[in-house]
């Protein structure tokens, strides 16, 4: 995060106004003997209630969407869809829509972190099961009358925008075995020439399944977030600036990414260029948005995706801000990001369209790495808080914008995200490094307890919004990382035990609020 560059304009919004704490954790982290965190009481009961006793007033989460290969939840098959690997399957067997046997090959899953790969190959079998005796007429009135979510058909009319090409989408991957869609057959190649093709019945019948699976995904999530708003808990959500190009997204909606409409191949993909840390730069590969079609429908796509993520949130981080601005354009046949070129983003005409649809959205800027004054222009008049990592701040001078000093009011502090280390983890990577020597002499520790220095540190930040990760409040090593960008596995697997929770509920909660109290960031 930069300072504030110096403006008379009244920015767009102003929402983080008041000092508060929350803790970073991605549902799938979740205990339980599903194979991964599940929307379950038995999980998110000891979880929310820990929140509310440790004064944190927010949960930030990873996206929500259906994870492809590789699992990121930045790679998703949807920028609307909710992960029905978090569907609660035992629920579905107290309603009568799948028995114990159904769900008994998901206890052999490990517990102590996700296997993908096997839960893959189980928990889609027994979904599609809960589907066809939902739709099995002989259930369908028991079934339906039991579920907790509302009527069905009232969720699929509101959804439908999305929720059709999505489904369609999801069939006929598995229908492919599942290549992606750009290798599909031309017929069904794209969005509306598949709903014009005469496709075969069991690619209907899974629609109709992929469609139920997020009528079953919303209303667990909506239980999820009432009970959250009943302790006083708002939801941070996550949006990433770009949708993976083997997405329901891309192929329902050609004309508003960069590709061939003919052959559904990319003609610039996104990335970063070349920096201190890769020589290379990063090819990320994601299609790059046709921002003029965009403008032309008043970015009515863009309001779309939002205004359906803050049904499923409270706050949406909107990663790589910086992209909005000006974005990296790379030709697609190139075999590195060295090649790029800068183009011009949406800008502010995005954002003013954003806060007419949405007044009242609250939205924070993901504005890390080196930004040009432009970005940081944008950004304070948006009026968005951005962010600052102190894992980011030691081993320089005392102009980097990240240490404590020079933190502003309007952001979100963070000891390490999502993509980084575990602050212990970090400390011990660090050993005797100028690094190591410049937080012990700074913070005024002698870094054995360095993962709860990060934490009073941040709670004393002027940042109005502490965010801490899960894993450092368990004081954690490296074994408890997210993710490492840039390594292709292992990554998204790390799951908590409820025991783990259970001690830092008992032995942490009370000193929590305490030092909540201390900094402004719980009402007294």
């Amino acid at each position: 995060m930069i300072a504030p560059a110096s403006g008379t304009r009244e920015p767009l919004f102003n929402w983080l106004t008041q000092r508060a704490a929350g803790v970073l954790m991605h549902p799938t982290s979740l205990p339980g003997a599903q194979g991964i965190g599940v929307l379950s009481d038995a999980a998110i009961d000891p979880w929310l209630a820990f929140l509310g006793d440790a004064g944190f007033r927010y949960w930030q989460v990873c996206p929500l969407g259906p994870t492809g290969y590789g699992d990121s939840p930045y790679q998703c098959f949807s920028a609307f869809a909710g992960n029905p690997y978090l569907i609660d399957l035992q629920v579905l067997q107290k309603h009568g829509l799948l028995d114990s046997a159904d769900i008994a090959p998901l206890a052999d899953l490990p517990r102590d972190h996700v296997d993908f790969g096997w839960l893959y190959v189980t928990k889609w079998k027994v979904l599609h099961r809960a589907y066809e005796n939902f739709s099995d007429k002989t259930r369908l009135a028991r079934a339906d009358s039991a579920l907790p979510y509302g009527d069905y058909d009232e969720f699929l009319k509101k959804h439908a925008d999305w929720l059709e090409p999505y489904a369609l989408f999801q069939a006929l991957k598995e229908h492919h075995n599942p290549l992606p869609w750009w290798s599909w057959p031309e017929e069904v190649r794209f969005y509306d020439k598949a709903r014009a093709a005469a496709l075969p019945r069991d690619v209907l019948v899974r629609a109709k399944a992929h469609a139920f699976f997020q009528y079953l995904f919303y209303g667990q999530w909506a239980e999820v977030r009432a009970k959250a708003a009943r302790l006083g808990i708002e939801i941070i959500g996550d949006a990433p600036i770009f949708v993976a190009r083997d997405s329901a997204d891309v192929w329902a909606n050609p004309e508003l990414f960069q590709i061939d409409e003919t052959t559904g191949e990319p003609l610039a993909v996104a990335g970063v260029p070349p920096d201190y840390f890769s020589a290379d730069g990063q090819l990320w590969g994601n299609p790059l948005y046709a921002w003029e079609k965009h403008a032309a429908t008043g970015y009515a796509w863009w309001i779309r995706r939002l205004a359906v993520n803050f049904e499923l949130c409270d706050v949406l981080r909107l990663d790589h801000f910086r992209g909005f601005d000006t974005y990296w354009s790379i030709p697609a046949d190139a075999p590195t990001a060295k090649t790029g070129e800068w183009q011009q983003g949406p800008g502010l005409a995005l954002f003013e369209k954003v806060r007419a649809a949405l007044p009242r959205a609250k939205i924070i800027a993901e504005d890390l790495g080196e930004l040009m004054p432009s970005v940081i222009e944008l950004r304070d008049a948006t009026g968005l808080p951005g962010m600052v990592i102190l894992q980011f701040a030691f081993g320089g001078k005392a102009d980097n914008l990240y240490l404590p000093h020079n933190h502003h009011h309007n952001s979100v502090v963070y000891p390490g995200t999502h993509d980084n280390d575990t602050t212990l983890g970090w400390y011990r990577a660090v050993g005797n490094e100028s690094a190591a020597d410049h937080v012990r002499r700074y913070l005024r520790v002698n870094g054995s307890e360095i993962g709860w220095d990060f934490v009073r540190s941040a709670y004393a930040s002027v940042c109005n919004l502490a965010v801490i990760p899960l894993q450092d409040l368990m004081s954690l090593g490296s074994e408890a990382r997210f993710n490492t960008p840039g390594v292709a596995a292992g990554n998204w697997q790390w799951r908590y035990t409820a025991q783990q929770l259970e001690n830092v509920h008992r032995e942490s909660a009370g000193y929590l609020k305490s030092i909540g109290e201390l900094h402004g960031r719980v009402e007294k």
